[in-house]
């Protein structure tokens, strides 16, 4: 009997959620997706010390100033770590633009353009790479114009249905809804215990998926920020799934019988309306947890984001 690892696989694409190359070389995913906090869990380990050395002599190169020189490492530091891990990955690395520039559509269109550049100067071509950024409105427009450019996105922090409409819309070539944050604002609010069908991050991705299968939308959805099994195996089927080497092992450790539970229909209809900037702010705004988990999830990687640069500067 093949594991559940193997079945999984079957019918959905496995990404490692993860800067940690040995971990990917393990479990040989199709793609990864790394993040300022994951970042700063790479930059801890012995291994990336030359990455972070020659991201660092990168930055002496292109200005004399500490302020500009700090910028300049932590991007191509995360160019670095990027193209590395796509020695062993044959699909696609997620880069993420930074936090801080969450609500500035101009800034993340310079950050993105910026790092595709960097990607590119390092021999690793655009198709290879999506640009991470949050689901806010002005991140989601970001998207719709380097979509256009042949800039592919994968937007994140996203726990609204409001939030997956509007990246459906835009184009956007990938979004990733946070399963178990969702799941964490609701064990916290409610003080309920959910099985892993009743899950409120399980029952949004499904109601995401169905909606973009139901409408033809060819954004690829891919769950992530997974809690337990349970969760996973919920979605199996999904477009894709990001998920953490500890559980890569707890599935690739379990020989039972893993059931497809999301399938795309055949029967498509018309997509409705767009909606609209004041529409989906309001819907955001209704929405407690989105919004909660939305801001909180960008302090959070702003925090990290923060820390790394802290350790960059001691090192210039």
């Amino acid at each position: 009997m093949s594991n559940k690892l193997t079945q999984l696989k079957a019918f959905t694409t496995i990404v490692a959620d993860t800067g940690d190359i040995a971990a990917i070389k393990e479990y040989l995913p199709q793609d990864a997706t790394t993040n300022p906090s994951l970042m700063l869990k790479a930059a801890q380990i012995p291994e990336y010390a030359p990455f972070i050395d020659q991201a660092i002599a990168y930055a002496k190169t292109q200005s004399d100033d500490k302020a500009q020189q700090i910028i300049d490492a932590g991007d191509m530091l995360a160019v670095i770590v990027g193209a590395e891990i796509l020695k062993t990955v044959p699909g696609r690395i997620s880069t993420e633009v930074d936090a801080r520039l969450s609500f500035d559509k101009d800034a993340t269109l310079e950050k993105a353009r910026k790092l595709i550049a960097l990607y590119e100067s390092v021999g690793v071509t655009r198709d290879r790479v999506l640009i991470k950024a949050a689901s806010t409105w002005e991140g989601i427009k970001a998207a719709e114009e380097l979509e256009k450019e042949g800039i592919n996105c994968n937007l994140t922090l996203l726990f609204s249905f409001a939030q997956a409409k509007a990246c459906a819309e835009a184009g956007v070539y990938l979004i990733s809804p946070f399963v178990g944050r969702i799941l964490d604002w609701y064990k916290k609010s409610t003080g309920e215990n959910y099985t892993a069908e009743t899950d409120p991050g399980v029952v949004s991705v499904t109601e995401i998926y169905n909606y973009y299968k139901q409408h033809g939308y060819n954004t690829v959805v891919m769950g992530a920020s997974f809690r337990n099994l349970g969760e996973i195996e919920q979605l199996a089927g999904c477009d894709r799934l990001t998920i953490a080497p500890a559980l890569l092992g707890e599935l690739e450790k379990d020989t039972g019988t893993l059931e497809r539970k999301l399938i795309p229909t055949d029967n498509i209809i018309p997509a409705p309306k767009a909606i609209t900037e004041t529409e989906f702010r309001w819907e955001m705004n209704q929405d407690a947890m989105a919004t909660e988990k939305l801001s909180e999830g960008i302090r959070n990687f702003a925090i990290d984001q923060n820390k790394l640069e802290e350790k960059l500067a001691s090192l210039l």
